[in-house]
């Protein structure tokens, strides 16, 4: 049976084109492990691999939702579980390519038995994001589970809700349920690959990646979506980038403040994948300035069968 590779690593780390790489040598396809290039229109801002490359090298759960449908990481493990087992019976390698800690736990580890969406809860939430602000939720947040306000971005509006929905329910912070036994489903043995980038040159890199997705159309990519009737409230907008985008747009902020926000956010994103990733493991971590002269042993570990983890 072909081994299951997980490429994980901070965002700007070069996950996707290490991911390429080593699915084109050892005759793979890659699954998706981002929260957001599930994501339809979402092209610019989500750094998808070009259309081009995808006809190369099979991609999965890539442009399967519209940006106003929510996703989760039971969602993630619900679509990906078949897909490993699929490629598997192509006699391929399955490569999972992304920076959502939390999904691929949840796909490796099992789902833990986070407590079902309660819709009274869920509807008061809303109207308290509508009229407080998410700043203040998520202030508040921040007091009652703390581990999860870090881990989350200020500004993603459905997992701050969620995380206030699972506390306000249960009485138990998020955080609290995610660390249980998981559920259900077998835990998957995978070859875990991490790579890391001093934060110096992981800073820069994210802030360049910025600026040249401005270059590219970013602007125009989010104003064709408003045009087109999409609710800047939808799930996809609250990704990083995205929602500063939308307020210039809307003439809220300029351009310079929208790209310098979206820089500083991505940054502590990156800070916070970085503390979650540490605590994985079994991660064969990988420099990514040694990447190049220790790829071709990396290759030939997987070829002999040497290289799965735990």
């Amino acid at each position: 049976m072909r081994p299951l590779i997980a490429i994980l690593g901070p965002t700007a780390a070069g996950k996707t084109g290490f991911g390429v790489r080593l699915a084109t040598e050892l005759d793979g396809e890659i699954i998706n492990a981002d929260a957001l290039q599930v994501y339809r229109g979402l092209e610019i801002g989500t750094d998808k691999p070009p259309f081009e490359l995808r006809r190369t090298v099979p991609h999965h759960l890539i442009d399967i939702l519209d940006p106003d449908e929510p996703y989760s990481a039971g969602e993630f493990v619900r679509r990906a579980r078949p897909l490993i087992d699929e490629i598997r019976a192509r006699g391929r390698a399955p490569i999972l390519v992304g920076g959502s800690g939390l999904y691929l736990r949840a796909l490796l580890e099992g789902l833990s038995p986070i407590p079902a969406s309660d819709p009274e809860i869920r509807v008061e939430l809303e109207e308290r994001c509508s009229s407080e602000g998410l700043a203040s939720l998520y202030q508040e947040l921040l007091e009652v589970d703390p581990d999860t306000a870090r881990r989350l971005a200020p500004g993603d509006r459905q997992r701050v809700l969620r995380a206030l929905e699972v506390k306000a329910s249960s009485g138990r912070p998020l955080s609290f349920w995610i660390r249980q036994k998981p559920l259900g489903s077998d835990r998957l043995d995978a070859a875990k690959l991490g790579l890391t980038v001093s934060r110096s040159i992981l800073y820069d890199r994210i802030a360049r990646r910025v600026q040249d997705m401005v270059k590219r159309g970013w602007v125009a990519e989010v104003e064709a979506m408003l045009q087109g009737g999409i609710d800047p409230g939808v799930p996809a907008f609250q990704a990083i980038g995205y929602r500063q985008i939308v307020r210039f747009v809307r003439g809220d902020w300029s351009l310079q403040e929208a790209v310098e926000d979206t820089i500083r956010a991505t940054r502590r994103y990156a800070k916070r994948q970085m503390t979650w990733f540490r605590k994985e493991r079994d991660v064969q971590w990988i420099r990514a300035s040694d990447l190049e002269r220790g790829f071709p042993s990396l290759v030939q570990q997987f070829k002999s069968g040497g290289a799965v983890a735990r």
